[in-house]
């Protein structure tokens, strides 16, 4: 059996096998090739931040063509918001604020389903980068306007006077998809099923909003950056780029094995005049959540703008932005034709997230001003907002309130009630969001609010609520930490309800 290892073949002489073969030169031709190839289109350009895999032509997508052609020099902001509806109203305010700062035209969104889109944790680091989010709040728009539950936020929160002065232009989403995905003769997404194309361009579309592509040249710029990284502010006093107050400690990075800086920017000189971003006529946003952590902000820190009076001006005017008329008129109608009399608001969240932890608090703070109001013979009036089922009463406070008939008359209010049906009713036959110059009628799109009229009633529950506590003149009980308990303080504090008195008794 040796003969198989060992042959009469002849041996090579050591110099042939030395050469190289014409095969192994064209090998190493071609593996240079791709390495040069490799290292130019890999290698971001020292004269860009953005790489050129992440830059493309806008002759793939016409529609950036065709919306300035429509629309010259016009520039849009789009960001995407999430969770509940008093983050989403936060983050509106932010919106608003920063078009203003970029002379741009905000793309005004609708009101998403409660946590049908989630942000995570910043302080924790734990977030979705931008482009998850754009591209999770892209797919629910889609679906809102399928399944016929589209309710622009405009259509909830009166944003008239802004508009009609000019301090801020705006477009309703509704009409930017139009002129952006070029459906002039826009149809009702959610009867559109058997066409095909429509959806196919909307997802075009999206993938220019949502920002798969970072940078496509004057037509998207998609910003990156979001809580772990940067903190934006304008005509700080603070250098440029300087490190924020709030960094992750050493066992947070330790632990999650993290690396982020975070540092202060000014949104202004970033992504304003100059700037790469400021040729796009889209700027795309991921959150624009906000709040205070340890002496500093999670994400933005423009609180005022002393050498902007326009910009300063802005700041105070959307610190309270009220409901639409509809809405307010809601509250107040049943306060006076319902309750009838003096009554205390408690606005009491008990099922969600970090408040099913903390009933014994929340119940003792009603329970201490309940104490305090009852120096009248007469039964003492509670409106009541609850996320706690009223069958799950029984066995808490609120249910022995509910048994105290003779000292206490509880009232809330509930989906089915004919107050609540009759105001969704108004405020879709009303159509804020397509009024005011949010869609140019120079593009013939007036038919939006003709031919699409939402086949399902806006729930607007909570909203009514909310103005109904603003009328509450024996005071206010709301649950510590709570958005909505916020929200309603502020409405308070600018009087929305005109005969009401807040001298607490």
């Amino acid at each position: 059996m040796n003969h198989f290892f060992h042959t009469n073949r002849p041996t090579r002489k050591p110099w042939l096998t030395r050469r190289p073969s014409r095969r192994s030169s064209l090998l190493t031709l071609l593996f240079s090739l791709l390495f040069l190839l490799s290292y130019y289109f890999l290698t971001p350009s020292s004269f860009s931040p953005v790489s050129p895999l992440n830059k493309t032509s806008n002759s793939q997508f016409p529609q950036c063509i065709s919306s300035r052609a429509l629309i010259p020099g016009e520039k849009f902001l789009w960001y995407a918001p999430h969770s509940g509806f008093s983050n989403q109203l936060s983050e509106f305010k932010n919106a608003i604020l920063m078009a203003a700062i970029l002379n741009r035209t905000l793309i005004v969104p609708p009101v998403l389903d409660h946590h049908a889109v989630a942000l995570g944790s910043c302080p924790k680091f734990r977030v979705s980068d931008p482009y998850e989010i754009r591209a999770a709040v892209w797919d629910h728009v889609v679906e809102l306007l399928r399944t016929g539950r589209y309710v622009s936020m405009a259509d909830i929160i009166d944003i008239s006077l802004l508009v009609s002065s000019s301090v801020v232009r705006a477009i309703d989403f509704r009409g930017f998809a139009s002129l952006w995905c070029g459906i002039k003769d826009f149809v009702c997404f959610n009867k559109s099923n058997k066409q095909p194309a429509l959806f196919d361009r909307l997802k075009q579309c999206g993938s220019l909003l949502f920002g798969r592509i970072v940078n496509v040249d004057k037509c998207t710029y998609a910003i990156s950056e979001d809580c772990r990284t940067t903190v934006w502010t304008y005509q700080n006093d603070d250098k440029d780029g300087v490190l924020d107050s709030f960094q992750p400690d050493e066992q947070v990075k330790k632990k999650k094995k993290i690396s982020y800086v975070r540092r202060r920017r000014d949104v202004y000189k970033t992504l304003g005049p100059g700037s790469e971003a400021e040729s796009a006529s889209l700027l795309a946003f991921g959150s624009l959540f906000t709040s205070p952590y340890r002496d500093s902000e999670l994400y933005i820190d423009i609180h005022e703008a002393p050498r902007d009076q326009r910009i300063q001006s802005l700041i105070e005017k959307i610190e309270f932005l009220p409901f639409v008329p509809e809405i307010m008129s809601a509250g107040k109608e049943f306060a006076d034709k319902n309750i009838k009399a003096p009554f205390l608001c408690a606005q009491l969240r008990l099922l969600d997230g970090q408040f099913k932890n903390h009933w014994k608090a929340t119940f003792q703070s009603l329970k201490e001003k309940v104490e305090s109001l009852r120096q009248s013979p007469h039964a003492l009036h509670i409106f009541v907002m609850t996320d706690l089922p009223e069958g799950n009463w029984t066995g808490s406070y609120l249910g022995d309130l509910r048994r105290d008939s003779n000292h206490f008359k509880l009232h809330f209010l509930r989906e089915e009630d004919e107050l609540v049906i009759e105001t969704a009713r108004k405020v879709v036959a009303a159509g804020h969001g397509l009024r005011f110059g949010f869609v140019p009628e120079s593009l013939g799109m007036g038919g939006l609010k003709k031919h699409c009229p939402s086949e399902r009633l806006p729930d607007v529950l909570l909203y009514i609520e909310e103005a109904v506590c603003s009328c509450a003149s024996l005071g206010f009980i709301g649950t510590a930490g709570s958005t909505i308990a916020e929200s309603v303080e502020l409405m308070r504090k600018f009087g929305t309800c005109p005969r009401q008195s807040l001298t607490e008794l």
